[in-house]
């Protein structure tokens, strides 16, 4: 094309939605936007952040979706954040929320050393998934005194690093505005995971017997071959984003279990679509013959 597609057109809007609804704006059909975006993505972003519980019923900002406009990030990340606190785990949920805001750019491959590179990640691996190896990554880099060349040696991006402990440290100060204490999980990493479920339970997968399907739109898809989970394959996961390249690929793929996201998401997920449809099997014995009944 000529000229570049408006980003407004071409991203999601929850943001944008969000902030025009701090500000008093509530006709966003209506709203006079400089490169008006597809009505559906509109549509989407007002969906989803009824999901997340920052819109009631009416459109209307509710009490936790003022404090989610006061995050400068993605509303799934917002409401992670503000769901930290019920776990008591905000010191590692503002870990994990820096570390998703550079996601893809945290470690690095040199070509005359890939298995060196690659070993180092693994070491980094822990049981749960990638949100986990994003803290721990951080949480060894911290104890290093965020040393430049603890980084080298392990292949990971200083930069990165770098720009994550800004945004840490940003998030960290809105902290008091949103209402919410500085408290530790003190390594129960299951917390952790419900908080990240919280904020993320609209992206989530089952594995079926033909792979990966999402569990509300049935979408085919992959779990990324650099992800921690590559060849577990849980039964249910979370991922923060999709990505198309050959196939849709899951990055940052976290496994939850399914009655997390009928504790965290009630109103969005009914028992039904979360039974497990291999678990149930005939009974050997369709009926007893007439004998049996006498």
């Amino acid at each position: 094309e000529e000229t570049t597609v408006p980003e407004i057109q071409r991203t999601s809007l929850g943001n944008v939605v969000l902030l025009l609804k701090s500000l008093g704006i509530h006709d966003l059909m209506h709203f006079d936007f400089l490169d008006p975006p597809p009505y559906e993505t509109l549509l989407l972003a007002l969906e989803q952040l009824y999901a997340l519980g920052a819109l009631n019923h009416l459109g209307e900002l509710t009490t936790s979706g003022r404090k989610m406009a006061e995050l400068p990030v993605d509303p799934m990340l917002s409401k992670m954040i503000l769901a930290s606190e019920k776990y008591s785990c905000s010191e590692e949920i503002l870990t994990v929320a820096a570390m998703l805001s550079v996601n893809n750019s945290i470690f690095y491959r040199p070509k005359d050393k890939v298995v060196h590179a690659d070993n180092a990640r693994v070491n980094f691996f822990l049981p749960g998934g990638d949100h986990l190896v994003l803290l721990n990554v951080y949480t060894q880099w911290a104890e290093s005194g965020y040393s430049s060349q603890w980084c080298y040696e392990n292949f990971v991006q200083f930069r990165s690093m770098r720009r994550a402990r800004d945004v840490r440290e940003q998030l960290e100060g809105l902290l008091e505005r949103v209402e919410v204490g500085l408290t530790s999980c003190q390594g129960d990493y299951v917390r952790v995971r419900k908080a990240i479920t919280s904020g993320y339970f609209y992206h989530t997968a089952r594995l079926t017997r033909s792979g990966y399907r999402t569990v509300k739109q049935q979408q085919t898809v992959f779990i990324h071959p650099n992800s921690s989970l590559f060849e577990q394959q849980p039964r249910w996961l979370l991922y923060h984003e999709l990505v198309l390249t050959t196939k849709e690929f899951m990055r940052q793929v976290l496994e939850i279990e399914s009655s997390w996201l009928l504790e965290v998401a009630p109103h969005y997920y009914k028992a039904k679509e979360l039974e497990d449809p291999h678990a149930k099997k005939m009974p050997k014995k369709v009926g007893k013959t007439r004998e049996e009944l006498g």
